[in-house]
């Protein structure tokens, strides 16, 4: 009985450190931590030129978005936006953990902005502003 009980535990911590550990992506140098304790989150700027800076953003919830949920650590926790940019109209409070969706994780790394796979850096991550088709994101269901 004691062996189940052991068992039940340790499923019950690892699950929970999963999802806590999933909540932001390791490595993200858009996130600083600043000496007070608090952090500052930096997002992805829009683009001057290209379609995002002249096409109307799909809002969150107006049903108008297809593909994969950008999900992004801003000041306010992590959101999923209908773009990689964090347009106030874009996003909205994260589902993850409690609904299965197509997502695409966006990271800093030095003075890159990528949309990786997975929230870690070690998954299949691509540079957002390469030339295509270097910069097709692999989107995952999670």
């Amino acid at each position: 009985m004691k062996i189940i009980q052991s068992l039940i535990i340790c499923a019950v911590l690892a699950a929970a450190s999963t999802v806590s550990f999933a909540q932001f992506v390791k490595g993200n140098e858009a996130i600083k931590l600043m000496p007070d304790g608090s952090k500052r989150v930096e997002t992805p700027p829009i683009p001057a030129t290209g379609s995002a800076s002249k096409s109307k953003p799909c809002a969150a919830n107006a049903g108008c978005h297809a593909g994969a949920w950008h999900m992004l650590e801003t000041n306010d926790g992590l959101k999923e936006c209908t773009e990689p940019f964090a347009r106030p109209t874009t996003c909205r409070n994260s589902t993850y953990g409690t609904q299965k969706l197509s997502r695409l994780w966006i990271a800093k790394k030095g003075t890159t902005w990528l949309w990786c796979q997975y929230p870690d850096l070690g998954s299949k991550c691509v540079d957002m502003n390469a030339r295509p088709p270097s910069n097709l994101p692999y989107d995952a269901v999670q």
